[in-house]
């Protein structure tokens, strides 16, 4: 996603004895929205600004200390609160003019995108705290593009931390007004920057759930015995690698990641499922057959292999309903769909792994949901 006009003093003069020739109009800005979420509680939201002194930013060593924004997304009581940002103006600004396509597109359009949920809104406690999820976005992307889940997640009674991996994404804004941009594997994506991003992306995991472990107001929110932890693209392989070695998660998904590294350190022995594109069905010469390797690693009782017919990469995410919004062509799986699906399956997940409900979605395919195949 990577027009001024003069009037000049000559051209109004003029304008007192030569008929007015009015201009062409200005295309209309996108209007962009999000579907909204389908469970019983209001979503509230507060965003954090957490400081780890105890590390050296690992894409940028001149930082001395690792700085990361995280949203939590929580259900939530009725009244107060204001309508919660999507982005920031120069986060928005950023990722439309990253992409070429977006040229004319204003570049305030995604800061105006309206959320379904309320900054501040005070939260439904709960005894012995929610269950937490934890979500971690794909390379390049803001957590913001995890908001249709996040607002899903906590409209169905979780407390959600989606996580700002800090320089690996276009645009994060701080609060002090600073924008950082993208430094991460600037030098290609291989497999020594993969084992990189995992290891960083479990080290701002662990250390979030830490201060919201050590944070008198959240912590009371939280239910610490159930935490699961969903990413998408790079943030799903991070969680896939994750998940043996951590004593926090006890269950985890990849929204349509590549693996890289192919293999875990460590056989994956909890619960866990992947979703992805059908490039990502067995065999099937896509990609680059890293679900096929990865795949004899997950040693879980519970596993499940997953893939949707007609959906791309972004379908799974915020992107798969907004990119078709700014002009750009759509998925051959409706972007609406797509989220619908992705909000189902993972509900359904976390539902059984969190709050011991069984949910026959995940036992074989459904007639509602034809587009999933079970491998």
């Amino acid at each position: 996603m990577k027009k001024t006009v003069a009037a000049s003093v000559l051209a109004l003069s003029a304008s007192l004895t030569t008929p007015l020739i009015a201009p062409p109009a200005a295309a209309a800005a996108p209007v962009t929205s999000l579907p909204a979420p389908t469970g019983d509680h209001r979503v509230g939201k507060q965003d954090l600004h957490l400081v780890d002194t105890s590390r050296p930013d690992p894409w940028v060593p001149t930082a001395k200390a690792r700085e990361l924004m995280v949203s939590l997304w929580y259900p939530a009581r009725a009244g107060g609160g204001k309508p919660s940002r999507y982005l920031t103006p120069k986060e928005s600004e950023l990722l439309i003019r990253s992409e070429p396509r977006l040229k004319d597109v204003p570049p305030g359009t995604l800061a105006e995108t309206p959320t379904h949920s309320r900054t501040g809104a005070p939260a439904l406690k709960r005894k012995g705290g929610w269950p937490l999820v934890v979500m971690s976005p794909g390379m390049t992307m803001p957590r913001a593009t995890l908001t249709s889940l996040a607002e899903e997640f906590a409209s169905r009674g979780y407390l959600v931390a989606g996580i700002e991996h800090t320089y690996e994404s276009l645009a994060t804004t701080f609060p002090d007004g600073r924008t950082t941009t993208f430094e991460a594997g600037k030098a290609g994506q291989t497999e020594e920057t993969g084992r990189k991003v995992a290891q960083v992306r479990a080290a701002d995991t662990e250390f979030v759930l830490r201060r919201l472990e050590a944070d008198k107001r959240w912590n009371r929110l939280i239910d610490e015995r159930r935490i699961a932890m969903v990413g998408h693209s790079v943030g799903g392989q991070s969680a896939a690698h994750l998940l043996s070695g951590s004593r926090r998660v006890r269950a985890a998904v990849n929204l349509d990641g590549t693996y890289n590294p192919k293999t875990p350190a460590e056989p994956l022995d909890k619960p866990f499922m992947m979703i992805g594109n059908p490039r990502h069905q067995p065999d099937s010469g896509g990609r680059d057959g890293s679900w096929d390797q990865f795949w004899p690693h997950v040693k879980s009782d519970w596993k499940r292999w997953l893939t949707v017919t007609g959906a791309e990469h972004m379908s799974f995410v915020d992107y798969g309903v907004l990119l078709p919004q700014l002009g750009l062509p759509e998925f051959p799986i409706d972007g609406e769909r797509g989220i619908a699906i992705t909000r189902a399956y993972v509900t359904a997940f976390l539902d059984t792994h969190l709050k011991g409900r069984h949910r026959p979605l995940l036992d074989r395919p459904s007639a509602d949901y034809p587009e999933v195949r079970f491998w």
